[in-house]
């Protein structure tokens, strides 16, 4: 149940800070004085020298980039102001305690040192940080003080936790135990692709599965403040539209926002789209040359030609200027409708599949809620020549039955060491625990090791594994939920 707070000042720190626990790089803030626990307050974002030090030297070098351009984006005049905070603890460091500090924060050792020469104390304040709905747009404060008034009182929820409860315990306990980070190497990763995922949307994926695995993130969080992906919504209206249904839009302008969004959709998908083929007149609307060759002819509207066969064999053929390359390729038709008995027959005869684009919205969407869950190789075993949207329906419900498992055996070993107190549990326990947990399929002992291996790799992230002296000895222990979403 969601609780609303109203906040009357904001806590200023420096802009990169407040970035980074936004971004739930770390908990932790340096505030000049002691903050009392349970204190609410908006993060202010100031434009203030970082101490005396460079800032290569203020912050780690993973770090730095992220910095620089905080600081490069700020405003003389106006700050935005996206993020409150409540304070979870309040403590005083010691010079003995940087090193650890430093590991576990986006700050040096050096620049923990200085800060300490700076002030008769240095205070660490853990702080639990919730989005704003809106962001909140106020001038530029010139005073040099720990909390500012707000211009106006701010009404806010606890809606959106950058962190939720149980990783915020975490990484909380980590930092007053001072327990070294667990993935350093993982760490190095996303602060190396940072840059490259703003461009690039499978990097952008990686980046996102890299920060839930660390606890920077929540699934759940990715998917509130991400409204980039707001266009998979998009995919069978734009399919669906004519002439008539948007006045002033002409039918091929209709059809080229429909070509543009199932390019779109196919790269999400994980195609390699090759633009140089790209649509238009007397152009083949979609080609991939990765994994495998896929050409594709789209078709807004109501229905789809009967000559729509006949034109993606005579364009592919032209425009691949290779007649082994387009035999090779998949052929993919994706058209509103039923196809006449015709187009079917047509179809059928040159090996081209014929999809609606609710069903392409059904893939992406799937892909969406679980990354990496369409495999590019079994979906073009269902890709049959002729109608096959229940083919692909087919394998939609194969992948989500798969998650539903999986789904099931991570709340299996996450009750079990609730309602045991065990650390890590063994294969055996396991499986005796699954076959009396109204199971959604049958496993033998085996099957079921490989998918809680499956589940513990480090790129999934859902399980962690303490490897036995065999397969039967491994143990397995929780880390994060894998929800059931939509379907």
């Amino acid at each position: 149940m969601t609780q609303s707070v109203l906040l009357q000042t904001a806590l200023c720190l420096p802009a990169p800070d407040v970035e980074a626990l936004i971004q739930g790089r770390m908990i932790a803030a340096m505030p000049r004085n002691f903050i009392n626990p349970g204190q609410q307050f908006a993060l202010y974002p100031a434009n203030v020298s970082i101490n005396l030090l460079a800032l290569e030297q203020y912050y780690h070098s993973g770090f730095l980039p992220l910095a620089q351009t905080v600081f490069a984006k700020l405003s003389s005049e106006t700050v935005l102001i996206k993020a409150w905070a409540r304070c979870e603890g309040c403590t005083m460091h010691v010079p003995e305690s940087f090193e650890a500090l430093s590991q576990l924060t986006v700050w040096t050792k050096e620049a923990l040192q200085q800060g300490l020469e700076q002030r008769p104390h240095l205070f660490q304040a853990y702080v639990r940080v919730y989005l704003l709905a809106e962001p909140l747009e106020m001038r530029v404060q010139t005073q040099s003080r720990q909390f500012i008034p707000l211009p106006n009182s701010l009404a806010v929820s606890d809606a959106n936790p950058v962190l939720n409860d149980r990783i915020f315990a975490i990484r909380k306990h980590q930092l007053e135990t001072r327990q070294p980070p667990l993935h350093p190497e993982l760490e190095n990763l996303q602060s190396a692709i940072a840059s490259l995922s703003i461009t690039n949307s499978a990097v952008q994926a990686l980046d996102w599965d890299i920060k839930v695995f660390l606890g920077w993130t929540t699934e759940k969080l990715i998917q509130q403040t991400n409204p980039d992906l707001a266009w998979i919504n998009d995919i069978a209206a734009l399919g669906n539209r004519s002439q008539e249904q948007d006045d002033g839009k002409s039918n091929y302008q209709a059809g080229t926002d429909f070509e543009i969004i199932v390019r779109k959709s196919l790269e999400f998908l994980g195609f390699t789209i090759d633009y140089f083929h790209k649509g238009g007149a007397g152009g083949v609307d979609v080609f991939c040359s990765k994994p495998y060759p896929l050409v594709g002819e789209c078709k807004a509207g109501k229905t789809i030609p009967n000559t729509t066969a006949v034109q993606l064999l005579n364009l592919g053929t032209l425009r691949l200027k290779s007649q082994e390359l387009f035999k090779q390729a998949t052929k993919l038709i994706i058209g509103s409708g039923e196809p006449t008995t015709q187009l079917k027959d047509a179809a059928t005869i040159q090996g081209m599949a014929i999809i609606n684009p609710e069903t392409l919205e059904q893939l992406v969407k799937l892909q969406h809620n679980y990354r990496g869950s369409v495999d590019l190789f079994k979906l073009k075993e269902h890709l049959k020549p002729g109608h096959c949207d229940e083919e692909v329906e087919k394998y939609i419900q194969q992948v989500v039955t798969g998650i539903k498992l999986r789904s099931h055996v991570v709340q299996l070993v996450k009750k079990h060491q609730e309602n045991t107190g065990d650390k890590n549990v063994e294969v055996a326990t396991l499986y005796g625990a699954y076959c009396y947990s109204n199971p959604p399929q049958t496993l033998s002992r085996e099957q079921m090791h490989e998918i809680l291996i499956e589940l513990s790799s480090p790129l999934t992230g859902y399980l962690g594994r303490m490897k036995g002296s065999d397969w039967k000895s491994d143990r397995f222990y929780f880390l994060r939920d894998l929800p059931l979403v939509g379907r």
